[in-house]
C-alpha cells in the first residue's frame, strides 16, 4: 500500500488541525477526531467557529469525516495530533491534552503506523514523553512497531494570506526512512515546501524559539514605549523612523496573547531551567509582557486624572475582546485583565467586539459581551483590538462631548484620539 492511499487521522480539530484535515482530504482519505461533540456536530453541518475554514470549503471536502468516536479512527495509518499545549496558572507547560491524545492513539495502534505530532512543546518532550505512552498503551516498540514525526504548527489564527499552504513546513521523524515518508505527505499540501530537520529535537526547539523571538522583539517596543512616553517621545513616530533602515525589525508595542507567542517561551524557559541553564533574556521578556496589562491600565487611569475625569462609576467602552485582530480567538487574551482592572476602579464598563461570539465570551472567560454600543454615551473609549471594523470609523461617536479616547493599538488618526500606548 502506497502513503497515498493510506488513511490519516488528525486529533484535535482547532485552528491548526482543521485546515490541516482539510488540505489533507484533497489527496488522501481523512477522519477528523475531536473529544468535543458540540464542535464535530458543527462541522458536520459544514460551520467552522473559529473562522479558518468556510463553510464551501467543509462542503468541498468529500474525503473527510468528523467524529468522536475512537473507534473510527483505528483504521487509520497515520495519526497527526494537533492538541493544545498550554501552560498553568504557574506558567509551567500543561501535557495533559498532550498525553491524552497519545494514550487515545496509543490504544489504537497496529504495527506500521506513524504518529505525527504538530503541538508545540519543548525539544524532547515528542520522544521523552508521547513515545512511552504510544508504548505503553501498544505494545509496539519505536522504530520497530511503529514511527514518530514531528512537524510544528505555524498557523496564524485569522491570517488570509500566510496559509498552511504558503508557509515552509519543518518535518522530523524517527529514522530518516520516516522523516522522508512524512515529508512526502506534507509536499502534497504545502506549496511553499518543507525542510526536513535532523531530528525531532531540532524541529521542536526550531519551533519554541519562533514564538520566543517574537516575544522579545515585542517586549523590547514595550518597554521603548514605556521609556518614551516618560520622555514625551510618540514611539510609533520613533519606530517609523528606525524602519528606514534596511536591517530594523519593525514590530510594535502591545498586549501579548494568545495560545503561542504568550505560552511557548515557557515551555522553552522550563526545559532550560530543568537542564540547569536559567535564561535571563527570555525570562525578562515574558515578565514585561506578562505586565503591560497593568502597565496600560496605570496610563489609562492617569490619562483620566489629566482630562479631570473620576474613573469611578465612568462609563468605559473597550472595544475587542480577542487576542488579536480580525479573528474570533479568545485564548489567553490579555484585554480581559484591562477590564477587571479598571472594574476594580468602579467602572462601567461595556466591551464590544463583532468577531466574538457573546455565549464563547461568557463560557470560557466569563465575560459579557455588548451587541451594539450606544452613541454619545460612554465617557472612556479603549481601542484594544485593531478589527478592521474598529479603524473604519471614528470611536469618538461613542463618546460623551468631553468623553476621552485611549488607542492602545496606535492606528487611529490624531485627531480622534486623547493618546495612544
Amino acid at each position: 500500500m502506497s502513503i497515498t492511499d493510506k488513511q490519516i487521522a488528525v486529533i484535535g480539530l482547532g485552528y491548526v488541525g482543521l485546515p490541516l484535515a482539510v488540505a489533507l482530504s484533497k489527496h488522501y482519505k481523512v477522519i477528523g477526531y475531536d473529544i468535543s461533540q458540540i464542535r464535530v456536530d458543527q462541522l458536520r453541518q459544514h460551520q467552522d467557529t473559529t473562522q479558518e475554514i468556510s463553510t464551501e470549503q467543509l462542503q468541498q471536502a468529500q474525503n473527510l469525516t468528523f467524529s468522536t468516536d475512537q473507534l473510527d479512527i483505528s483504521e487509520a495509518q497515520y495519526y497527526i495530533i494537533t492538541v493544545p499545549t498550554p501552560v498553568d496558572e504557574n506558567n509551567t507547560p500543561d501535557l495533559s491534552p498532550l498525553i491524552q491524545a497519545s494514550e487515545v492513539v496509543g490504544r489504537l495502534l497496529t504495527r506500521g503506523d506513524t504518529v505525527i505530532y504538530e503541538s508545540t512543546v519543548y525539544p524532547g518532550a515528542t520522544e521523552g514523553v508521547c513515545a512511552k505512552i504510544l508504548t505503553a498503551r501498544s505494545g509496539l516498540k519505536l522504530n520497530e512497531g511503529f514511527f514518530l514525526g514531528y512537524s510544528p504548527e505555524r498557523i496564524n489564527p485569522g491570517d488570509k494570506i500566510n496559509t498552511l499552504a504558503s508557509i515552509v513546513k519543518v518535518v522530523a521523524g524517527s529514522n530518516p526512512e520516516t522523516a522522508n515518508n512524512i515529508d512526502t505527505i506534507y509536499q502534497k499540501i504545502v506549496t511553499a515546501g518543507t525542510h526536513i530537520a535532523p531530528s525531532i529535537k531540532v524541529a521542536e526547539a526550531a519551533k519554541a524559539i519562533e514564538n520566543t523571538q517574537r516575544d522579545i522583539n515585542i517586549a523590547f517596543m514595550n518597554e521603548l514605549s514605556m521609556m518614551f512616553h516618560e520622555m514625551d517621545i510618540d514611539v510609533l513616530e520613533v519606530i517609523e523612523a528606525a524602519a528606514t533602515k534596511w536591517n530594523f525589525l519593525k514590530f510594535t508595542p502591545g498586549l501579548v496573547g494568545g495560545h503561542c507567542i504568550g505560552v511557548d517561551p515557557y515551555y522553552l524557559i522550563h526545559k532550560s531551567q530543568e537542564k540547569g541553564y536559567f535564561p535571563q533574556l527570555i525570562t525578562t521578556a515574558r515578565r514585561i509582557n506578562e505586565n503591560m496589562s497593568s502597565y496600560v491600565s496605570e496610563r489609562i487611569l492617569k490619562l483620566m486624572a489629566l482630562k479631570q475625569k473620576h474613573i469611578v462609576d465612568a462609563k468605559v467602552l473597550v472595544m475587542g475582546l480577542t487576542f488579536k485582530e480580525n479573528c474570533p480567538d479568545l485564548r489567553n487574551t490579555r484585554v480581559v485583565e484591562i477590564v477587571k482592572q479598571l472594574q476594580n476602579y468602579h467602572a462601567k464598563i461595556d466591551v464590544y467586539d463583532p468577531w466574538v461570539d457573546a455565549d464563547e465570551a461568557e463560557q470560557l472567560i466569563d465575560q459579557t459581551v455588548t451587541q451594539k454600543p450606544k452613541p454619545d454615551n460612554y465617557d472612556l473609549v479603549v481601542l484594544a483590538v485593531a478589527h478592521d471594523q474598529f479603524l473604519q470609523s471614528n470611536p469618538r461617536i461613542y463618546l460623551k462631548p468631553d468623553g476621552v479616547v485611549f488607542d492602545l493599538k496606535g492606528l487611529l488618526p490624531d485627531k480622534w484620539v486623547d493618546q495612544r500606548l
